[in-house]
């Protein structure tokens, strides 16, 4: 018995669409990463890009539980003494770019390499709910509707 090696001629890779509006952050961003690096297909090999390219829709009304608006906080650093800076979840999702609030849970469920890095370059988010990615074709990815949890209304 061999172990199944993928070749890069052999890899196919899907385009999906997925709508945010009132999925949960977390469950979200575990689903888009395990498609972006391809564990969810039968043929993954762990050093190729096997992964699907994933458009993610209505970034600005995705849902956080409990109270992680006003206490879920993200840290940045200027490069300079002293230079840490800390804004929460409620404030990056009112600012110019909510998108970022999914942008980073995802990049921080995938590995910190460069596979990793080219499979996150697979990720594009958008605030509203058209995108410029007609071309490909996208399929529906409803993560909403994979598991009660995963949609909130409230």
């Amino acid at each position: 018995m061999t172990t199944y090696s993928a070749k890069i001629s052999e890899i196919e890779k899907k385009w999906f669409v997925v709508d945010a509006e009132d999925v949960v952050l977390g469950r979200l961003a575990s689903v888009v990463a395990v498609r972006l690096r391809g564990k969810h297909k039968p043929m993954y090999t762990p050093h190729l890009d096997c992964g699907d390219n994933i458009i993610i829709v209505n970034a600005e009304k995705v849902k956080l539980t409990g109270r992680k608006l006003a206490n879920k906080t993200y840290y940045r650093h200027t490069g300079y003494p002293g230079g840490i800076k800390q804004r929460t979840a409620g404030e990056i999702m009112e600012g110019a770019h909510p998108e970022r609030i999914i942008l980073k849970a995802v990049q921080r469920m995938i590995p910190r390499s460069p596979l990793g890095r080219q499979q996150f370059s697979n990720l594009r988010v958008y605030c509203g709910s058209d995108h410029p990615h007609a071309a490909q074709a996208p399929e529906i990815l409803d993560v909403g509707a994979m598991n009660p949890k995963n949609r909130r209304s409230a």
